[in-house]
């Protein structure tokens, strides 16, 4: 059946949920249960029941628009949450490239073997107590002291932003009761790399997704004046922590190509001109798309640190804060995918996902696949973030296609 979606519906879509969180900076501030995500959220919901799909939404604040009643469930989507100053396709795309598939499927009036779900995810950017918010709640996989107890990523008490939005703790908890039975679950989503842009290739078919460890860490040594401590006698906090980076790098750059070590924010105490600092807190965190490899580079990494602590007289701590297995995608849905992108003859490549995705997460429950499309120059979260519209609508097209493959 060759059915085509409405490029310029999408497009108008994208960009009217585009101007929603529009910041003064001029990207996209729209963070899950803040008053721009909730009026983006009003807007979805306005769009699925006008599109015809059956609306509900689960205690985590998830979103879906389902076609026909059969329990068995292909589903399709991504998020529509942003990170501050954030773009307006990260996510989005997959959400309205899904709910245009399902439009045009009503349209057609195509019938169905099995449900078909569109589907919206809360918080995929881990604003508020860890990544993936919404999507481990559908599978019931959250971590109940950080949902109860929990502080967002700007410092509030996660339960103070729950009192502002209607949603519970307890209502997020048992979200993974209203899961269908999953058969399967495509999620279209832009590059955020350089890959598919600098080979000229529209489409990239995800085979792996990186995990990720994400770690808080501390050396603690001793403060002193910077002018009469010598440096021999020194407990330099941060000369522990610039040793462990370029260590734990070179490691990683070495040992395990293709895996990534970042140290993405740090903090000095006390923090002043003339004191050595005492402490350095700050975040570390390594992604593979090869669980034996994650798994070396932390035992690897942290023996690094201890070695780093012992030589320099410092202490060293750190403590999990997110962490995600490596995922490997069905061949079943690889070789759909390919052979739907010859159907319409549209050049494809196999791509290896370095950032996390909710669909990594359904992947506990059923068959996942991804669909890139180009981000060009490679820019993601940022004001600058773009999108191919020609790609794009080859990328829409193709997770129609499959879908009807899986569904119809």
């Amino acid at each position: 059946m060759n059915i085509r979606i409405n490029m310029p519906r999408l497009r108008r879509d994208l960009e009217e949920l585009g101007r929603i969180g529009r910041d003064e900076r001029g990207g996209v501030s729209r963070p899950s249960f803040s008053p721009a995500d909730l009026e983006a959220r009003a807007w979805l919901q306005k769009k699925i029941e006008e599109a015809g799909l059956c609306y509900r939404q689960d205690g985590a604040g998830n979103q879906f628009g389902r076609v026909a009643c059969d329990r068995r469930t292909v589903m399709a989507g991504s998020h529509i949450d942003t990170v501050p100053n954030g773009g307006m396709f990260d996510g989005a795309a997959g959400v309205v490239a899904a709910l245009e598939a399902a439009r045009r499927i009503i349209e057609e009036k195509v019938p169905l073997k099995k449900a078909l779900e569109v589907a919206s995810f809360t918080d995929e950017e881990g604003n508020l107590v860890g990544d993936f918010l919404g999507s481990r709640a559908f599978l019931g996989l959250l971590d109940e002291k950080e949902v109860r107890g929990g502080r967002t990523s700007f410092g509030v008490p996660f339960g103070e932003v729950l009192k502002r939005t209607g949603f519970t703790a307890e209502g997020i908890l048992s979200a993974h009761k209203d899961r269908p039975d999953l058969d399967a679950y495509l999620e279209l989503h832009i590059e955020q790399g350089p890959v598919l842009e600098e080979e000229g290739v529209p489409i990239g078919i995800v085979e792996r997704i990186s995990g990720k460890h994400y770690r808080q860490c501390a050396f603690v040594g001793e403060s002193g004046h910077a002018g009469t401590t010598p440096l021999e006698l020194r407990r330099d906090a941060f000369l522990g922590l610039a040793d462990l980076a370029l260590r734990a790098t070179q490691l990683v750059a070495t040992r395990y190509y293709g895996s990534m070590l970042t140290v993405g924010k740090a903090i000095l105490h006390p923090g002043s001109f003339s004191v050595i600092p005492g402490r350095a807190d700050f975040t570390l965190e390594f992604r593979s798309a090869s669980p034996e490899a994650l798994a070396a580079i932390e035992k690897e990494v942290f023996a690094l640190a201890e070695d780093v602590a012992a030589t320099r007289g410092l202490s060293f701590a750190s403590r999990v804060v997110d962490s995600t297995t490596p995922v490997a995608v069905a061949p079943r849905i690889l070789d759909l995918l390919e052979e739907e992108c010859r159907a319409l003859d549209i050049r494809s490549m196999r791509l290896t996902s370095g950032a996390g995705h909710d669909a990594q997460i359904l992947a506990g429950a059923c068959d996942v696949g991804m669909i890139f499309v180009p981000s060009p120059d490679g820019v993601s979260h940022s004001p600058a973030e773009g999108v191919d519209w020609d790609a794009l609508e080859k990328g829409a097209n193709l997770l129609l296609r499959a879908l009807l493959r899986l569904a119809a």
